[in-house]
């Protein structure tokens, strides 16, 4: 039986660890956090169906009950180095562990919205971010703005921190157009008399189903999309926001006043994934997230043997698409293990 270290317990981390355990190996899992899913835990429901998050976490609580693998929970790998044809791994709570294989499956972190001082996130009362959100549209989660009233309009601002030359990151994050199609429509139905705008440069509708959720945002729910970057935003004195920005369809300066101003931000590679780069010894690209050694054929592999990469630590990805590369992962590891045995 081979062992088999995962560095990350979010939704890569599970599952991996779910396949290679099925394969018949033993597999740790080290994550920093008391509680396993990663991101997962502050979102409510997903995209494009809106197929609540509680039965994606159920499967994971499943799996942690079910699987025979261990889960290092508020820990950190502090080394990892090659000896022979093992792996030797020290963490920040004492254990040595002897591993055949490493998969880091870091994940991502959202982008500091303050970094974008002219939205004044932080700043005003009613600038928050799609995250902030997220949690506002869980059960209990109190959706009122100045004097306990709802909001009658609300902005939306795609590609907070993507596709942003000044913030240091010229890609596409993929999902927070989609992200602010599903936060609106779940707006709408929560607040029917809601005006909702959604400011955006391009809509980038990659996944199945992706293209129609917008087409029903538009026609059903009459949300409005409208083609410009926000220049800025300030705070009225009765809490409310003037944002400007430009319709660059017509061409044409815009100014309105909202009542609350989501902030579609981004995927970033975060300090957990810069520092399993470090202790692993293997590359990031400029972007920050793991360099694979083939985009291609080996998207699961960095350039040092034996260690693997499994969902977002690698690139922005959906909910959907890093299931798909931590099965993906899974399997490498098991054929790379049955050829070297």
């Amino acid at each position: 039986m081979k062992h088999i270290v995962i560095i990350g317990g979010g939704i890569a981390g599970m599952e991996t660890a779910s396949t290679l355990t099925d394969a018949g190996h033993w597999v740790t899992v080290i994550e920093k956090e008391a509680q396993v899913g990663g991101k997962l835990n502050n979102w409510s429901y997903l995209f494009p169906d809106f197929t609540p998050v509680e039965k994606i976490k159920e499967s994971l609580r499943e799996k942690c009950e079910k699987k025979d693998f261990t889960i290092l929970r508020e820990t950190e790998v502090q080394s990892v180095n090659r000896k022979n044809d093992k792996f030797d791994i020290n963490t920040s709570s004492g254990q040595k562990l002897e591993a055949d294989a490493v998969v880091v499956a870091t994940g991502y972190e959202l982008f500091d919205a303050r970094r974008k001082e002219e939205y004044g996130y932080k700043i005003y009362d009613h600038v928050i971010t799609s995250a902030d959100l997220e949690k506002l549209l869980l059960p209990g989660g109190d959706l009122t703005v100045a004097a306990g009233a709802h909001p009658k309009r609300i902005a939306f601002v795609h590609c907070v921190g993507s596709r942003d030359e000044k913030s240091g990151n010229q890609y596409c994050s993929k999902v927070c157009c989609i992200t602010g199609v599903k936060q609106a429509i779940e707006l709408k139905k929560r607040i029917p008399e809601a005006e909702i705008y959604c400011f955006y440069m391009d809509l980038r509708m990659y996944g199945k189903h992706f293209e129609e959720l917008y087409r029903e945002a538009q026609e059903k729910y009459d949300i409005q999309f409208i083609r410009g970057r926000l220049s800025e935003a300030s705070e009225k004195i009765d809490k409310s926001l003037l944002i400007k920005a430009e319709d660059t369809l017509s061409g044409r300066p815009l100014k309105m006043n909202v009542d609350l101003l989501v902030l579609l931000v981004g995927m970033e590679a975060g300090k957990g994934t810069a520092n399993a780069a470090t202790t692993c010894g293997i590359e990031c690209e400029q972007s920050g997230f793991l360099k694979t050694a083939d985009s291609f054929l080996k998207s699961n592999f960095s350039a040092q043997e034996g260690i693997f990469l499994a969902g977002s630590c690698t690139a922005p990805m959906s909910v959907n698409d890093t299931i798909l590369h931590a099965r993906s992962a899974a399997i490498e590891v098991d054929n790379w293990l049955k050829q070297t045995n």
